[in-house]
């Protein structure tokens, strides 16, 4: 049963306490990643194998596999996926900078240059999900930014093949290349290259803990997203919220996975204790309800608070990735958060709606990390160059001030090579 506790009357520690998963995968995730430098394609069906139980003859998706997935969805589903395709595009669209340039100054031009990331890696997780949702948020801002090649990497299931689902999503999607490879030798992959997989320049998408950590190994050598850890949802309802939504809405993240924490933080007692039954009684009849009673039981908490000002405080200590406002009129709220990932504004606004159809990005921080982080946009897929111009005549006005700044640094050789133009020359 979920922990109801009153703010300020246990210690702080208890109502911010995270989850931290216990496992340390470091040095297995290390040497997977060796393998697979050394090994390349071997090593990735070794493992495939290994952990997925799927013997394969090739990594790659082939077209006919694409074809035959596709023809097996629903036709219905295929057109909810285009649905969901334009909300997201339509949201992803307003992100795009534009390239600038400054020569507002005689002999002085500065800009800045938007360029596309030329080839990104795309996780999808398989195992006891599938997740095509993740396929288009993904790959969609990274279309929108124009980048040259996406390519996909899922698990196979034991059949050697993908599930139809997802092939579904990234062909909507546009996804160029797909290979039947998951976990931290997907990773690997994706930082250095195979001899089928191509190496890329930045990795997205969630994972396990074995992902995580690979692609914080990788992270240098390849770009990344994000390290991602357990779901979270964290609800603010005032004492008009239905019991049954909110507790309907604390289990959506809940059944994702056991280390998921779902947190409601209300100003009404009532409520607390209503959620509390509610998700008691709610919870049986989930398909994933072990996984669902694992994460409530251990990792939900309700937060009582004294006022509706007092819980948002909470909210924002906790910068939860989903977060929830099951309040009347949260406009007038919404200058209040601070640190969120996604906001869901008023009592009909469920987060599955940003999971999978309204259209701002899915991938987002946890942790506590949108005290710094963003969701997942456009600008994860380009780069920003500067240059800069000057003149001989714009050099020399300022010539004296480069150099008085870079020998106060220490910096002789900066400080001639502002100056060596303008010496006279016998």
């Amino acid at each position: 049963m979920i922990k109801i506790m009153k703010y300020g009357e246990v210690p702080s520690g208890e109502i911010f306490a995270r989850v931290t998963p216990t496992v340390d995968v470091a040095s297995i995730v290390g040497e997977i990643i060796a393998t697979v430098r050394a090994e390349g394609d071997k090593a990735l069906l070794a493992y495939t194998e290994k952990f997925d139980k799927a013997s394969l003859a090739s990594l790659q998706v082939s077209e006919e596999e694409k074809a035959e997935a596709l023809a097996k969805v629903d036709p219905d589903f295929i057109e909810i996926l285009k649905k969901a395709a334009a909300n997201i595009r339509r949201f992803h669209e307003k992100q795009v900078r534009q390239s600038f340039i400054l020569n507002e100054e005689d002999g002085v031009v500065m800009g800045q240059r938007i360029t596309p990331i030329e080839r990104v890696g795309l996780y999808v997780p398989g195992g006891t999900a599938a997740y095509p949702s993740t396929v288009l948020m993904d790959s969609i801002p990274a279309k929108i930014a124009g980048c040259g090649t996406l390519v996909m990497v899922t698990p196979p299931g034991p059949d050697g093949k993908v599930n139809p689902v997802i092939l579904a999503a990234a062909e909507v999607a546009g996804v160029d290349l797909i290979f039947k490879v998951g976990g931290a030798q997907a990773v690997a992959a994706l930082a250095y290259g195979t001899e089928s997989v191509p190496r890329v320049d930045k990795i997205v998408g969630p994972g396990n803990a074995f992902v995580a950590e690979a692609k914080k190994q990788v992270f240098g050598t390849v770009s990344i997203d994000m390290i991602a850890g357990p779901s979270e949802i964290l609800v603010v309802a005032d004492g008009t919220a239905d019991p049954t939504h909110v507790a309907a809405d604390l289990l959506s993240q809940a059944e994702h996975d056991k280390l998921a924490s779902a947190v409601l933080v209300t100003d009404s007692m009532p409520l607390a204790t209503a959620v509390s039954a509610a998700l008691e009684e709610q919870i049986e009849g989930l398909s994933r309800r072990e996984i669902a009673r694992a994460s409530i039981d251990n990792n939900g908490k309700i937060i009582v608070a004294d006022t509706l000002a007092a819980a948002i405080e909470v909210a924002n200590e906790l910068a939860p990735e989903h977060l929830e406002l099951c309040v009347d009129n949260p406009f007038d709220y919404l200058s209040s958060i601070r640190h969120a990932g996604s906001v869901f504004m008023g009592k009909h606004c469920p987060e599955a709606l940003g999971d999978y159809l309204a259209g701002p990005n899915h991938t987002l921080s946890t942790g506590g990390t949108a005290r710094f982080a963003s969701p997942l946009s456009v600008d994860d897929f380009v780069k920003k160059t500067q240059y800069t111009y000057f003149t001989r005549d714009a050099l020399q006005r300022v010539a004296d001030d480069v150099s008085a700044f870079a020998t106060k640094e220490g910096l002789t050789a900066h400080a001639r090579s502002a100056t060596i133009r303008f010496e006279n020359k016998k």
